[in-house]
């Protein structure tokens, strides 16, 4: 298991107001991209109800990006819920049926982190409610076009990342507050690059604007996490700088950086961007040979039997 050796076991008072943790903000999940098309669009747009669904007077292109960006939120929602609150989507009131394959979560009993600080435990939870809003939403704004939520495996794919990227055999990221930090680094900064890579794709101006809106969440997400590893030391800013080179081997399509660790020349480097200062962008081949786990894989690692809907 991947711990540090200087992790202690802080007596904390747990949050118990979990009624009513997840009834706040509505907006669009973050997408993939590049569908080998380009589309030119004007900026703005308003954000959308979130309380009809556009799919009927959606074009092919923006249906597939956004049942692309829902088989990521479902990834996310299920990674924070368990972690903040022992339990998924479903237990939250929040449907995963759809088109396609429903599939399972495999995950260890009893995932709930036991968090050794107050504030991580925080994060967590706030970061639960914007991921289980955003599958929310995108399953709203879908309609009867909703994939349903494909299996995914939370237990076994850590364990494979992490001896990839030589952090060791195996990998729980619900054992402690430290390995969950480390955990959500995996997906907090692709979410970044993935919405960033889907914007010029989306045809609906109202969708943009909302797009917009929540590339600025996940960026918040990002850099929080990345914040709080460079604090704790040493040891997490050693694994979440693997993860960054194991997850720009896995993103290169020949086009060089596309992501970077928390250090750069032993200094602390908590915004990645490119040479411009812009968030580096993703295509959807590359976001899904990451969350696969394998170039050109169509299946594996967080998703072992593939994602579901047109992009996959």
């Amino acid at each position: 298991m991947l711990m540090s050796s200087t992790e202690k076991n802080l007596p904390i008072d747990k949050p118990t107001n979990e009624s009513g943790l997840f009834s706040r903000r509505r907006f669009l999940g973050r997408t993939g991209s590049a569908l080998g098309a380009t589309v030119a669009l004007a900026s703005g747009g308003a954000l959308l109800s979130g309380q009809q669904a556009f799919a009927q007077q959606m074009p092919d292109l923006d249906v597939a990006i956004l049942n692309f960006a829902l088989n990521l939120e479902y990834l996310e929602a299920e990674y924070y819920l368990r972690a903040a609150t022992g339990t998924g989507l479903e237990a939250h009131g929040v449907g995963v049926t759809g088109t396609g394959t429903l599939g399972p979560v495999t995950i260890k009993p009893n995932p709930k982190v036991p968090f050794e600080l107050d504030f991580s435990q925080d994060v967590a939870a706030e970061i639960a409610h914007d991921e289980l809003d955003h599958v929310r939403f995108l399953r709203e704004a879908l309609g009867g076009y909703a994939v349903a939520r494909p299996a995914i495996n939370l237990k076994d794919s850590f364990n494979t990342l992490a001896k990839a990227a030589g952090l060791g055999e195996s990998f729980d990221p619900f054992a402690s507050g430290i390995n969950f930090l480390i955990g959500a680094f995996i997906f907090e900064d692709v979410g970044v690059t993935a919405y960033h890579g889907a914007a010029p794709l989306i045809t609906s101006k109202a969708y943009l604007g909302a797009a917009a809106g929540i590339l600025a969440v996940e960026a918040y997400h990002a850099g929080i996490i990345r914040t709080l590893l460079y604090e704790l030391g040493s040891f997490t800013q050693d694994a979440a700088d693997k993860i960054s080179k194991l997850r720009n081997t896995l993103s290169d399509e020949g086009g060089g950086t596309t992501d970077q660790g928390i250090r750069v020349n032993g200094e602390p480097h908590l915004i990645p961007a490119d040479s411009n200062s812009l968030a580096f962008s993703r295509s959807t081949r590359q976001v899904l040979n990451i969350v696969y786990g394998g170039i050109n894989a169509t299946e594996g690692l967080f998703f072992p039997s593939g994602l579901n809907g047109a992009i996959h």
